[in-house]
């Protein structure tokens, strides 16, 4: 199967949940390719369709996956090629893109959300309902479980330079990100004794999972997700998660048994982070995160896959 993969190329760099999942499905025996949209706004995407068509003509995908619901819209100009769409938070969760989004929901052929509490939102608004169709399902990302695997504390802090004793709290993102709310996250770690908290941001890979195994918790204060790859690479380092209840990140700890959801004030979350702070073990999620793999995620998308390039030849 050939896949034309479509997201923002903005950031310099395609994110790296969508690099893995790529790099899963091409584990998988198929052939993937990607295509970058670069510009701001509806000319800035525009001025990106004749270099899709281009790279459509060359390329000859079977089907092509966007991701985001910009990029989904955006790719549902051309009528060659069948599009599936995965709307991952910002999507639907802003208040000015979610239009736009459930546009791309209408003209994509199969839309794939990363949470329940997503696809809810994205179904219902105050002036609007979409049926819930054949054409849509609930999927996470993947994890990478190689990369994301637990390691000794240790060996972890000593290799990124960290004081073997203390206790260290991960934060889920960059202290600037007004969504991820890190005064909330500052706050709370100011009332536990001895306790630092690091910022996730400018790391590679290898450095985020050293760090997930470096620390004693990871804290999501955030005002909303979709379905943070942060919590979810974490549970598969045995790391415990503590967070406010967004996304789908009740049903991951739920599930898992890797954490805990407090109320969005610094003395719950506090409380909430203690025990896990002199904890002498670490949670045992891993052993539940198989549904999570990006081997597993991969099969589903190619099963959707094959079923819309089916139906477009029809």
């Amino acid at each position: 199967m050939k896949i034309l993969i479509v997201a923002s190329g903005n950031h310099a760099n395609i994110a790296p949940f969508v690099k893995e999942q790529m790099e899963a499905l091409q584990k998988d025996g198929h052939i993937v390719f990607p295509f970058t949209v670069n510009g701001h706004g509806p000319l800035g995407y525009l001025s990106n369709l004749w270099p899709l068509k281009v790279t459509i003509r060359k390329f000859e995908p079977d089907i092509i996956h966007a991701h985001y619901g910009l990029c989904g819209l955006f790719s549902t100009l051309q009528h060659q090629v069948p599009v599936v769409v995965t709307y991952h938070g910002s999507d639907i969760n802003s208040r000015c893109i979610r239009p736009l989004s459930r546009l791309a929901m209408r003209r994509a052929a199969y839309n794939i959300f990363v949470s329940e509490t997503l696809q809810k939102l994205a179904l219902h608004s105050s002036n609007q309902t979409i049926k819930q169709s054949n054409n849509q399902t609930v999927l996470p990302c993947g994890v990478d479980l190689d990369r994301f695997a637990p390691i000794p504390r240790e060996d972890a802090r000593k290799k990124l330079g960290l004081l073997p004793e203390g206790h260290y709290v991960l934060f889920s993102g960059a202290f600037d990100n007004e969504i991820k709310n890190a005064p909330l996250a500052q706050a709370s770690c100011a009332l536990l004794p001895d306790t630092t908290l690091l910022e996730l941001r400018n790391r590679s890979r290898e450095e985020v999972a050293l760090l997930m195994n470096a620390a004693d918790v990871l804290l999501v204060t955030s005002r909303h997700e979709g379905s943070p790859q942060v919590v979810k690479e974490a549970l598969a380092c045995n790391l415990p998660v503590v967070s406010t209840d967004v996304g789908d990140i009740v049903t991951l700890l739920s599930s898992t048994q890797g954490g805990s959801i407090a109320e969005a004030t610094p003395q719950t979350l506090a409380t909430a982070m203690a025990p896990f702070l002199d904890a002498p073990h670490r949670t045992q999620a891993r052993e539940k995160m198989g549904p999570y793999s990006n081997t597993h995620i991969a099969s589903q998308l190619c099963t959707i896959y094959n079923q819309k390039i089916t139906h477009n030849r029809s």
